[in-house]
């Protein structure tokens, strides 16, 4: 479907979280790498996860795919052989495989849509100039070719570009003959993304050391062991029907659990604190329809949340100011950008500044027709918008949900929300 049509209605009914995506490649990468079999449960397919699993395959795992489950048969090493890398549009796959690839010798192309052409690489070639290692690539985007044996030592990363890049380090260098150290020069944001690689390696026997996210000490010569793994929900997914039950509705969400190192936790306070009624009761958590106060809410630990936060914020009453959020700039869209310019589209009132978002809220929208910009993201939160417009919202490309949640629009209409599909191609 290349286009949808919303009407705007309210929101009611029990919603299974799906898998978190974030873990979902952290286990699929461990266990690829991992002596013996390993059983991942409770995944979805994803196009990043997709991505994420291919590129194990090429790297030599064996991997059987079941309706939601993974058996994965680890590789000791990579092998030597040339393989070209698709990473579609998961900077998840590319970063954490990137650095994997060089744990031998063999060349290794890595490519992607357009979204990901761009996204910035240069922590690693930084690395890979001081270590000598060959790689190629035209006018500074992927494809990249890379080849040459990574060597254990001291890997100075900035800590505000992503914590994906010290993620890539930390699958590959326990696996390295010599100890290694990771200094992080800038103070370092999305920290809950390293706990989360640290406690997933950890299922896998691999010990990382963490002083204070400013240095990451590892020991080479480890062993990642097989283990049955149980990807826990998804609270980045999650953000959207806390949002949706709150802003016209009552939504139940099943499979939630608090007690978890996803940062994106953090979406709970964040609406409690605008002033949303949110019951935690067992594994489930409802969200009911409340009036929001504007507030300030900094994004450095929480980035994935911004789409969903500038909606809340448009739709509450008095002015919410999103702060710390310049990396959204490099994302699969710029994110300030884009949600700024569709929900303006639609009626809010937002400006832009350097890293983030001055909203003055409203009681409601009108309604209209967006685009998506190639954005998961930014598709889910102008779906939940449309809750609170006076005229149905229409989306263009609507089809980008499937970068991580591809039953989303699903799950929407099981919540009772009504969507024409228009221009169905095969």
């Amino acid at each position: 479907m290349s286009k949808i049509k919303i009407r705007p209605t309210r929101l009611q009914g029990n919603v299974k979280l799906p898998p978190s995506k974030s873990y979902s490649h952290r286990a699929i990468i461990a266990a690829g790498l991992a002596d013996g079999k390993s059983e991942i449960f409770n995944i979805s397919y994803s196009e990043d996860v997709k991505a994420t699993i291919n590129a194990m395959r090429l790297m030599g795992a064996k991997i059987k795919e079941h309706s939601d489950k993974l058996e994965i048969s680890g590789v000791n090493a990579v092998d030597d052989k040339k393989r070209r890398i698709d990473c579609s549009e998961s900077g998840s796959t590319l970063r954490f495989i990137m650095p994997i690839s060089l744990f031998q010798n063999g060349e290794t192309i890595f490519t992607g849509s357009d979204s990901l052409k761009t996204r910035p690489i240069d922590s690693y070639l930084e690395i890979m100039d001081k270590q000598g290692i060959w790689y190629k690539r035209k006018e500074k985007k992927l494809p990249i070719a890379v080849k040459g044996k990574l060597t254990a030592g001291t890997f100075i990363i900035d800590g505000n570009i992503s914590s994906q890049f010290i993620t890539g380090l930390l699958f590959v260098l326990p696996l390295l003959d010599g100890n290694s150290k990771i200094v992080v020069k800038t103070e370092l944001e999305s920290k809950k993304y390293v706990d989360m690689t640290i406690e997933a390696l950890k299922r896998f026997e691999i010990n990382i050391e963490n002083n204070n996210y400013k240095e990451f000490y590892v020991d080479g010569n480890q062993k990642y062991r097989a283990c049955d793994y149980e990807i826990e929900g998804d609270l980045s997914q999650a953000a959207f029907w806390l949002a949706a039950g709150v802003l016209g509705g009552k939504v139940a969400i099943e499979c939630f659990t608090l007690d978890t190192l996803q940062g994106d936790k953090i979406i709970v306070d964040i609406i409690r604190k605008m002033g949303g009624n949110i019951i935690e009761k067992g594994s489930t958590l409802h969200a009911i329809e409340s009036k929001l106060n504007g507030v300030t809410i900094d994004a450095s630990e929480c980035p994935d949340l911004v789409p969903i936060l500038a909606v809340l914020g448009a739709l509450s009453s008095g002015i919410t100011k999103i702060i710390n959020a310049k990396r959204l700039r490099f994302k699969e869209s710029d994110r300030l950008k884009a949600i700024s310019t569709e929900l303006n589209k639609i009626g809010a009132d937002i400006k832009e500044n350097i890293d983030g978002l001055i909203i003055i809220g409203k009681e409601k929208l009108k309604g209209g027709e967006v685009n998506t910009w190639g954005d998961h993201r930014i598709a889910m939160a102008l779906a939940i918008a449309s809750i609170k417009c006076e005229t149905p919202v229409t989306i263009n490309n609507p089809n980008v949900v499937k970068k991580s949640y591809p039953i989303f629009f699903n799950d929407f209409k099981k919540l009772g929300g009504v969507i024409n599909e228009c221009n169905m191609g095969k």
